[in-house]
């Protein structure tokens, strides 16, 4: 399994032989609700734009269906993604858009199986995690952005690899948008992944906007590996490079 991160949320994963583009925000800034006085995000120039076998989006908000790096991509690749990712996905032209509920799978070329499962609390809805397992080997990974590991999860453990995030970003009196510190440790417990991979807080982006400059950071990956260590929990906590493909060496799954 090879994993390249992007910053933010945008991550491309090699798995059963498959790239697979997430949440990608790769061109452009990133600005919620056309409101670049609340809070823009933008980075220093864009990235590369890469063929992918499926884009897979877990939310319908613009820093994970992002639409103008959704617009310059080809609308052939067919998209994955949440009931609300999947409107913005149809309008935006794409010729092959899959909606998935949760419990919900889509089959990508045989090789690789999309579970979708419950994720983030946006609003009144619910939006999308995923459980990718590589038909080929059987190893599996899971994606939540967000930090919201409903407990149902514990039902696929053990998996091999888990992304989310690992620090809080909370806005005052309103609490975490971002719930990495309050799940990780947690969702350690219960998958038991192989290797951990932070998300959602990094990359070479500068942040800025009336939300940006009340936004907190809490917690840190130390503070993560030494919860793991006291724990007694075997997992591995790495920290990708920006823009840097890694190589993740995995034992064989369980049985």
């Amino acid at each position: 399994m090879e994993l390249t991160y992007y910053g933010a949320n945008s991550w491309s994963i090699g798995i059963g032989g498959q790239r697979i583009l997430v949440d990608p925000w790769l061109v452009g800034s990133l600005v919620f609700a056309g409101l670049p006085w609340l809070f823009e995000g933008k980075r220093p120039q864009a990235l590369l734009l890469e063929d992918s076998d499926l884009i897979l989006l877990s939310q319908g908000l613009a820093d994970h269906a992002h639409k103008p790096t959704l617009q310059v991509l080809n609308k052939s690749t067919p998209v994955v993604g949440s009931a609300n990712a999947a409107r913005v996905a149809r309008a935006l032209g794409f010729e092959s858009v899959n909606e998935l509920l949760p419990g919900e799978k889509f089959s990508l070329d045989n090789r690789v199986e999309v579970r979708a499962l419950t994720g983030a609390p946006i609003g009144p809805t619910r939006e999308n995690a995923y459980l990718l397992k590589d038909l080929t080997t059987g190893h599996t990974l899971y994606y939540e952005p967000h930090g919201f590991p409903p407990e149902t999860v514990k039902e696929f453990a053990p998996v091999d690899v888990a992304i989310n995030p690992v620090v809080n970003l909370e806005l005052p009196l309103a609490g975490p948008i971002i719930n990495g510190r309050g799940s990780a440790l947690k969702l350690a417990q219960w998958l038991r992944p192989q290797v951990m991979l932070p998300t959602a807080a990094g990359g070479d982006i500068h942040y800025s906007g009336a939300l940006a400059s009340l936004l907190q950071t809490k917690g840190s990956i130390d503070e993560l590996r030494s919860c793991l260590a006291r724990e007694k929990l075997a997992t591995e906590v790495l920290e990708p490079e920006p823009g840097c493909p890694l190589a993740l060496d995995l034992t064989a799954p369980a049985g």
